[in-house]
């Protein structure tokens, strides 16, 4: 139902999870890309590179998170423009920030969080500012080249549909919502992003899941309660 990015690699698969080989944007300067495809080469290694004063590391990070960071502020925001933004807001902070990155944890669960809260706050922001108009947020879907070459969407009708949808749910299960059965991630996963416990993720899955049915079935003429 919901549009879908490429799935995403298993953190046991790589030492860089959270970004795909595929995924990584062609015509990069070599040295940058040589490291961005290094799957040897952990993102806290290019980290420290980075801390260290190189540029291609930071340039490689960029490369393996780019798609994903846009995908999950689309799936959040439902526009091109506000996705494309919060996207270069997040790699801007993600640089300032990178004296305070703790190494001994997850590299893609701390950069998702900064992309996840950039994009709550969007799309807070763009509620308020349209006064909850569902045609000038949604502003209907973009055609597939316009987002990602490689990531099609189909079904033009039924995806402005579930963009409706979500849009009627609160941020906190649009959240979920997205980061679970639009890219993947488990709960346990989810939850260091929201910052939340994981019976929090879960319940809020399960309420956010409950509340996406319910508006569906009405939006296709279901059965009255």
């Amino acid at each position: 139902m919901f549009p879908q990015p490429a799935p995403r690699q298993s953190p046991k698969q790589t030492q860089t999870p959270g970004h795909e080989l595929s995924g990584i944007p062609a015509g990069l300067p070599s040295a940058v890309a040589q490291l961005a495809h290094d799957v040897t080469l952990s993102d806290a290694e290019l980290v420290r590179r980075t801390l260290a004063g190189q540029h291609d590391p930071f340039a490689a990070l960029v490369a393996r998170y780019q798609k994903r960071a846009f995908w999950i502020a689309y799936h959040v925001v439902g526009r091109v423009e506000d996705a494309r933004d919060v996207t270069q807001e997040a790699f801007v902070r993600l640089f300032r920030s990178l004296a305070k990155y703790d190494f001994a944890r997850s590299f893609y669960t701390w950069f998702y969080r900064i992309v996840m809260n950039l994009a709550i706050d969007s799309l807070r922001k763009i509620r308020s500012a349209r006064a909850g108009s569902i045609e000038d947020i949604l502003g209907g879907l973009p055609d597939s080249r316009a987002v990602a070459g490689d990531v099609p969407l189909e079904r033009t009708e039924e995806n402005g549909q579930v963009w409706a949808v979500l849009d009627k749910l609160d941020a906190k299960f649009r959240a979920v919502l997205v980061l679970r059965d639009i890219h993947g991630l488990s709960c346990r996963e989810i939850a260091p992003v929201l910052k939340v416990t994981h019976a929090t993720a879960r319940w809020r899955l399960h309420r956010g899941r409950q509340m996406f049915k319910e508006h569906w079935e009405r939006l296709q003429g279901g059965p009255e309660q």
